[in-house]
């Protein structure tokens, strides 16, 4: 018999016994994007390691810590550091943070990420957010016995994510002078990055960027009924015809740098909600 539910909420009454506050709204922070966590006023921090079946986060950069507090007056909990299917991880540990979250009574998720730019309109350094997903990772963290406690058996996947938070970014984006794209969030498995003939493909497919992360959580959120925002940092450029070998450190220097108006972008939006 599956025991997620259960899992759930364990994980669930261990971290609200440790907290003052009822968060209302859920921070995935990506690669290299982890310093967003110093937007938060932290009331409470938790090491992943501590929380009943949460693994422990292997990717460098990623701090594994699980930070609730308050950021431009709304109540969050903020992943810091997530888990890639590349670590070994199966999907359901993947995305077991966002159904404790869920049951923990957020309504609302945000997911960061930094990716390689495949449009070439989107160099180093652009903030993009994702109007909609392709999953190449070849599984589905749905797959296997369904719980309604938790979501629909066939969950709806024509708007992942929300277009009224969509319009309300590009909106806040607008004016607060912080340029902003939109496009599609391809996702493969890595750890290596892509070849030039997958890149290319990538581009026949409509992607306009490609990652390692953010679709299982995203699928998952829209399965227990959470709105998603999703926003991406361009590190790399991945044009096939001018590839150059890829730098991690230039790759997470490029996101560094970008973050500053992210954190901007994040709170101005959340002011807005």
């Amino acid at each position: 018999m599956d025991k997620t539910f259960d899992m759930i909420q364990e994980a669930r009454k261990y971290i609200e016994g440790k907290c003052r506050i009822q968060p209302e709204i859920g921070i995935i922070l990506g690669t290299g994007l982890g310093k967003l966590a110093g937007a938060i006023d932290v009331q409470t921090e938790l090491n992943y390691t501590d929380i009943p079946y949460f693994p422990e986060s292997t990717v460098e950069n990623h701090a594994g810590k699980l930070l609730i507090g308050t950021v431009s007056g709304k109540k969050v909990i903020a992943m810091q550091g997530r888990y890639h299917y590349y670590e070994g991880y199966t999907m359901q540990q993947i995305v077991f943070p966002v159904r404790v979250m869920k049951f923990m009574n957020i309504d609302t998720m945000f997911v960061s990420n930094a990716c390689g730019g495949i449009n070439p309109l989107m160099p180093p350094g652009t903030l993009m957010i994702i109007t909609d997903h392709i999953n190449l990772l070849s599984v589905n963290p749905l797959i296997g016995p369904n719980d309604n406690r938790i979501g629909p058996r066939y969950p709806d996947m024509s708007q992942p994510y929300s277009p009224e938070l969509i319009d309300l970014t590009a909106k806040v984006a607008l004016h607060n002078r912080i340029a902003v794209q939109q496009g599609v969030y391809a996702s493969m498995s890595g750890p290596c990055l892509e070849t030039k003939a997958e890149y290319r493909m990538l581009k026949t497919l409509g992607a306009d960027v490609i990652g390692m992360s953010t679709v299982p959580e995203v699928i998952a959120a829209v399965h227990c009924g959470l709105k998603v925002l999703g926003l991406s940092v361009v590190t790399d450029a991945c044009l096939p015809d001018c590839l150059e070998c890829a730098d991690i450190n230039k790759i997470i220097a490029t996101a560094a740098a970008a973050e500053p108006q992210l954190v901007t972008l994040i709170k101005k939006v959340l002011e807005a909600l």
